[in-house]
């Protein structure tokens, strides 16, 4: 599984602003591996993905989407707002 949860914070929601989504993902998993598992789970265009590990020494990916609003739209599908 390379998509655990989705990241819900102040910054991650202000991100939604930018079209960008973040999500926690398997620590061994690339760039390439996260933007291929949410266009295939989610059916979205993904135009970059950024990735980071955090000091609980999980791995974040911000993901940002070609389609402007697809951010919003995908956290409304989760329930995240």
């Amino acid at each position: 599984m390379i998509i655990r949860r989705p990241v819900l914070t102040e910054k991650s929601t202000d991100l939604l602003d930018d079209n960008t989504m973040t999500f926690i993902v398997n620590v061994d998993a690339t760039k390439g591996d996260v933007a291929r598992t949410v266009e295939d789970v989610y059916g979205l265009e993904v135009d970059s993905v950024n990735t980071m590990i955090t000091s609980r020494g999980e791995k974040k990916a911000m993901v940002r989407f070609e389609v402007e609003g697809e951010a919003e739209n995908l956290a409304t599908r989760l329930g995240i707002f």
